[in-house]
């Protein structure tokens, strides 16, 4: 018999303080590594990727047990959808909850860690936006979508947390962007004028870049794994464990 989720005044709380840490996380260490390498950014960005791995396994691990550790309004959005073919999975008022949750930690994330680092909460300048960077969106946030449900399809949800990490750690590098992947975390790095953030004007068309990923992951997942969502022990068992990924930058 299968026990019932926490009730989702809860798993948004997670959802919050996963995603807040996240991007403190994130941003912290981007403002730690241009403090402790100036003038190098290639140093500087394996400073703040290796902290992003562990910080995220962590996190992973501890929040994934209470509302699966989604901290990506684009990961609850596909889980919502695919849970609609066999009703599991998030409902539309969970969905709906859970973005909410996942933006506001986002901007308090980003808020925590100019704190703690004394910088300042401020409208990040930091210009993202070009052809290649989208396209490295593209593909961070397909890939990111691919990963999360192909474990969830194949009742390999604690691979999770490593798996995520090391994903996003390796997106880092192999994508222009740096793989943001991820809307709530894009509108959280907003708020931080330092070498982790991103202006105003970059954002939407990251998040609709992020999108696009997010329906180019689906349609390959539903190609590669056609009993994805259709109910049953394949599809259904294990998702609350593998949905325990997240995130993305």
């Amino acid at each position: 018999m299968t026990s019932s989720p926490p009730p989702l005044w809860r798993r948004a709380a997670a959802e919050f303080l996963g995603t807040c840490l996240l991007v403190a996380v994130v941003v912290g260490s981007g403002i730690a590594a241009q403090q402790l390498s100036p003038g190098d950014t290639g140093l500087q960005l394996l400073q703040n990727s290796t902290a992003t791995v562990f910080g995220l396994g962590v996190l992973i691990l501890v929040f994934g047990p209470v509302s699966g550790a989604h901290f990506n309004p684009v990961v609850s959005a596909v889980d919502c959808f695919l849970g609609r073919r066999n009703r599991s999975g998030l409902g539309v008022r969970d969905l709906g909850a859970y973005i909410a949750a996942q933006t506001l930690g986002g901007i308090a994330g980003s808020a925590l860690a100019n704190a703690m680092f004394d910088v300042g909460t401020s409208i990040s300048g930091k210009d993202r936006l070009s052809g290649g960077h989208l396209i490295g969106e593209v593909v961070a946030t397909a890939g990111l979508v691919l990963l999360v449900f192909s474990l969830a399809s194949t009742n390999r949800g604690a691979l999770a947390a490593p798996a995520v990490a090391a994903y996003i750690g390796a997106a880092y590098w192999f994508t222009s962007s740096t793989s943001f992947a991820n809307p709530a975390v894009t509108v959280g790095r907003i708020f931080s004028d330092t070498f982790a953030g991103i202006a105003p004007g970059s954002v939407l068309p990251f998040i609709a870049a992020q999108l696009a990923g997010a329906a180019v992951g689906l349609g390959a997942l539903m190609l590669l794994f056609p009993s994805t969502g259709r109910g049953g022990e394949e599809s259904g068992a294990g998702r609350g464990e593998a949905h325990e990924e997240a995130a993305a930058r």
